[in-house]
């Protein structure tokens, strides 16, 4: 929807590799068939090839026109804020942010360690504590870290957002067009029976489809139509093809 503003599964979408997208830490089970269909690159925070979303290097900016983002901003560094302006940041004009992260229906966003500064992880009579030291020095001690596991690998979860502060985040970082995916949708097997926690779509600006891309669009219709003529070409050449013809079978 986000990208040619019509339902598309996967498997459907046309080749366009001038449409260039970034993952973070997206599961191979659909980057690499993002890959196949666009100039795609998927990366990670804890191994190659790495990116950071607190701290993209200056040649990162502007480049995107599409970010996708599943259960990560929920494990960045406080603010969060910083990690979504640096998307906005990322996207070209009329680009967007695709995204999922946890959130709740309470009133506000629960931030779990906002001062951490310098801290690890140690265990106390058989339980694991979170320690740091903050930027003041003061020491911090938190029980029973929670963590998510994704790809084989845990993750601190750094705060529970909530709907209304994920749009006021996304409002302030510059996004003029929010929507939450909230409406079920029978043809693709979508049907949701929670009201929050939902897939999010933020863009930069308006939604445009850039001449490149159409290009690319039509010059794939070109080619697959000059293939179907050649095979109808072919199948108009085989005795039996014409046989199934004059009977009333193609």
């Amino acid at each position: 929807m986000e990208l040619f503003g019509l339902p598309l599964a996967l498997p459907d979408f046309p080749r366009i590799k001038s449409l260039r997208g970034l993952g973070t830490s997206d599961e191979n089970l659909y980057a690499q068939r993002v890959g196949e269909h666009f100039d795609y690159r998927n990366t990670f925070f804890d191994r190659e090839p790495r990116f950071d979303l607190m701290s993209p290097a200056a040649e990162e900016m502007g480049r995107y026109d599409f970010i996708l983002s599943s259960d990560v901003f929920e494990h960045v560094l406080h603010p969060a804020s910083r990690a979504f302006r640096n998307a906005f940041e990322m996207l070209k004009p009329g680009g967007v942010l695709l995204m999922t992260v946890p959130y709740s229906i309470e009133p506000a966003t629960l931030e779990h360690y906002p001062d951490l500064h310098q801290f690890g992880f140690a265990q106390i009579a058989g339980e694991l504590i979170l320690v740091n030291r903050t930027k003041s020095g003061e020491l911090q001690f938190f029980e029973k870290p929670v963590f998510h596991l994704a790809s084989g690998q845990k993750s601190l979860e750094m705060r529970e957002f909530n709907e209304a502060g994920l749009r006021q985040m996304l409002d302030a970082a510059g996004f003029s067009q929010v929507r939450i995916y909230s409406d079920s949708y029978a043809p693709f097997g979508i049907e949701y029976s929670e009201s929050w926690s939902l897939p999010i779509a933020a863009r930069k600006g308006e939604f445009a489809f850039r001449v490149e891309s159409a290009r690319d669009v039509l010059e794939q219709w070109r080619d697959l139509r000059m293939k179907f003529n050649a095979q109808m070409q072919r199948f108009g050449r085989s005795y039996w093809f014409r046989i199934g013809r004059k009977l009333g079978f193609y």
